[in-house]
This record gives C-alpha cells, structure tokens and sequence, in this order.
C-alpha cells in the first residue's frame, strides 16, 4: 500500500491528482440518476414523476454517509499531515470507518423503508405515482448499506492522495446499475418487464457488487488492518469521526432535504411540473460533477496541508477552488441558454414537463458557480474539523432562503418562485461561504498582509 504526501506537490497538481479521477467517478454515480430517468420516462408518465418523488429524498439519506466519508477523510488525511503518510494508521482507520459506516447505514435503511410509504404521501404522491414509489424503496434500502460501507473505504483511499481507486469503484458500479436498468425495466426474454422495480434492483445489485469488489481489493493490498491490535483506538477514531462525520452529514443531507421539501411545493402546480423539475435536478448534479470533484479534491490536500502546519498552503487552495467554480459555472451558464431546450426533451422524452426543465436550467444555471463554492467551501471546513461551520452554512441557505423563497414563491408566481428561490439560495450561499471560510482560517482577501495573517492565526487558533 501506498500513500501520497500531497505536500510535496504544488496546489494545482495536488488538486489535479485527487479531483480528477473523483470527477470520472462521480460522473459515472450521477449517471445512474440520469440513466433511471431516461429509462423511466420511456415507460411511462408515472414512472417519472415516481422518480421525480422519490429522487431528492434518496439523494437526502445518500448524503449522510457523504458526511461519514468526510468525517474519515477528515481525520486520516490530517494524520497522514502529521505523520508524513504513516500508512499502519490509515489501515486502521479504515478498518473502524467501515464498521461505523455499515452499523449507521443499515438502521437508516431499516427507517427508510418503514415510513418510505408515508413520506412520500405526505409529499403530495398518490395512485400510481405512490405505488411505483413502494415498488422501488425497498430495493433501494437493501442496497444503502453497501455504498455507504465503500465510501467509508473510499474516503480513506482519497485521504491517502489515491483517488484513482476510489473512482474506478464507483465507475464499477455506475456501469453495472446501467447496464441492468433497460434489462429489468423493460424485460428481456425469459426476464420480464419489472418497471420501476425493476431499476431498484439494478440499484441494489449494483451495490452490493461493487462493495465486494472493493472489499476483496482492499483486504488484499493491506489497506483494511486485519491485525490483532486492529481495534488500537477504536473509540478514539469513532470520537474523531464522528465529531467531523455527525455535522458533516447533516450538513450534506440539509440541501436535497431541501430539495425534497421544495419538490413538494412544486407537487403544487402540477406533476408535469414534479417531472420536469426532477429531470432538470438530474441534469443540474450531472453537470456540477468538476465542482463536486473539486470538493472530493480539496478535503484532502486542506487536510494534510493543516495536518503539516502548512496554513498558508490551505488557504491558497481554498482561494484556488473559489476561481474555479466561479469560471466554470460562467461557462455553463452560457452553454445552457443555448442547449437547455433540447436537453430538457432528451431527459423528459417530450412530455409536458419539458418547458418546467427548460426553464430551470436557464434561469438557475446563472448561479451555479455558487453551489460550487458552497460544497468546497464545506469540504475545506470539515478537513479544517470545522464542521459546525460547514453545517450552519449549509443550514442557512436551506432554512432561511431557499424552502421560505421557494414556498412563498411557488404561492405567489408559480414555478418561477421556485426558480428565484433558487437562485437567491445560491448567492446567499456564496456570501456565507466567504464570511465563514474566513473566520476559521481558510480564506482571506489579502493574503500577503502581515496584519491580516497574524489576525487570520489568531482567529483559526
């Protein structure tokens, strides 16, 4: 086994090594969200406002063990900082980040399952909408515990600069859960048309393949300790993990919550609405994987850069990825005024919910760039074991602009109160992401002034 010191390499090629092979890995799990609504909206108007339901929800729960990666990465990459890659501790870590994550996992699934029905219910889904719901939730809880047991793998793989791993798990696993979605939904030969239910077999399948691979791997090249001294520190690392791991998830699962009480707004207009507004959610996480790259990415090189002592190399990275998602989602923005109309037939197959998909990607793409630097912004803080930071950020873009904005606006103008939600949620998101970067440390202005970094030590102290 093998760690890389990702002190030793600049700030760009540091991010390079880790956010590149995240952002093929990610792109390949989005492609499954994308690949169901595809194959869904081919079998029916039901089918896709099924999706279209149970989606954010899904994405909500999924999150949570987001925040569990974040917690490990969290605590082995500043341990690889301070020990120069000492790789006995990232075995171990690994080995406590996997039993947490199972145990965590399989009581939310079991939860999930039991009061899926009256969620979704509750979200305004009925008839056929409802019952496709029930048809796919239970498939789906079976196989939660398994991704989230590999990310807790993958999280110590990327903390250690080994990115490469830890996408080429996920592409597995994106390609498999493709494959099987056309052959279950629709049937093929001696195997029949299952439908909705279909796509939450190929989920669960997927899952439990992908994790056993990635297990059998990680056994192998001795990067889970086996060892009888494997359980050393095991409280400790749970303490730790957890300190990052429990604010994190809720700090990640705040925003498709969120997503998931907006939807139920939107379930107000109409369900070409609910459709549309799924699909080009769907869309928008497809096309957000550099910066969701860019988070996977920065966690780590901020981490050992802290880790090392190094704050003057933490905070240029965060001042790196900033620029980043502000010149990308530039670019984007321009992109989709042109191609947003034809995309949003692609992913709705010409039913009614195009013109609701068309208009959101128009109008909220002008402030993607800000999501970007709210999700980065929370991966630097959370590497920095600031993750009450991360959370209250997170929490006040949901809570305080986007559902209030979204609701009332839905109320008032329709659907673009929805759009304006949020779109103010994404740039109040920006001014928080500065204010409170800033505050921990991570982020300043002025960088080369010797006033400011002594002020800026003092507050991260």
């Amino acid at each position: 086994m093998s760690n890389l010191d990702l002190n030793d390499i600049s700030v760009p090629r540091a991010l390079w090594r880790v956010s590149a092979p995240m952002a093929i890995g990610i792109l390949g799990v989005l492609s499954v969200g994308l690949a169901d609504s595809f194959f869904l909206a081919r079998a029916g108007a039901d089918e896709l406002a099924a999706i279209g339901f149970i989606y954010p929800v899904i994405v909500a729960i999924t999150s949570l063990s987001i925040g569990l990666s974040a917690g490990t990465s969290a605590v082995v990459s500043q341990s690889l900082g301070a020990t120069r890659g000492d790789e006995s501790v990232s075995a171990r870590l690994a080995l406590h980040a996997l039993i947490v994550a199972a145990s965590a996992a399989t009581l939310v699934a079991l939860i999930f399952w039991l009061f899926s029905p009256l969620l979704f219910a509750t979200m305004g889904a009925e008839g056929a909408v409802l019952d496709g719901i029930r048809a796919y939730t239970p498939w789906w809880a079976l196989g939660f515990p398994f991704i989230v047991a590999g990310q807790a793998l993958n999280s110590v793989f990327r903390a250690g600069g080994e990115a490469r791993i830890a996408a080429t798990v996920m592409v597995s696993q994106a390609l498999i859960n493709v494959a099987l979605d056309p052959l279950l939904i629709f049937g093929l030969g001696p195997v029949p048309a299952m439908g909705i239910e279909g796509a939450g077999i190929a989920t669960a399948a997927a899952r439990v393949l992908a994790f056993a691979g990635c297990l059998v791997f990680a056994i192998k090249t001795g990067r889970i300790d086996l060892s009888e001294c494997s359980f050393e520190g095991f409280n400790r690392s749970v303490a730790r993990i957890a300190k990052i791991g429990g604010p994190a998830a809720f700090s990640n699962a705040i925003n498709p919550a969120g997503m998931a009480i907006v939807t139920a707004a939107v379930a107000m207009i109409g369900e070409a609405a609910v459709g549309g507004f799924g699909a080009a959610t769907r869309v928008q996480n497809l096309l957000f994987v550099p910066m969701l790259a860019l988070s996977a990415g920065i966690g780590p090189v901020v981490g050992q850069a802290w880790g090392a002592g190094d704050r003057a190399r933490a905070e240029a990275t965060v001042r790196l990825t900033f620029l980043l998602c502000l010149g990308y989602g530039a670019i984007l923005s321009a992109a989709l005024w042109l191609l947003a109309e034809p995309v949003a037939r692609v992913m709705t197959d010409g039913l009614d919910a195009v013109p609701y998909a068309t208009d959101y990607l128009r109008w909220v793409s002008l402030s993607f760039f800000g999501y970007g630097i709210l999700v980065t912004a929370n991966a630097a803080m959370n590497a920095r074991e600031k993750p009450l930071h991360s959370l209250s950020l997170s929490l006040g873009r949901i809570g305080l602009v986007y559902v209030p904005v979204a609701w009332i606006g839905a109320s008032v103008f329709g659907y673009g109160g929805i759009l304006a939600g949020a779109v103010a949620a994404n740039l109040a998101a920006v001014a928080g992401a500065l204010i409170l970067t800033r505050r921990v440390g991570l982020f300043r202005a002025d960088p080369g002034h010797p006033i400011a970094e002594a002020k800026s030590a003092a507050r991260a102290d």
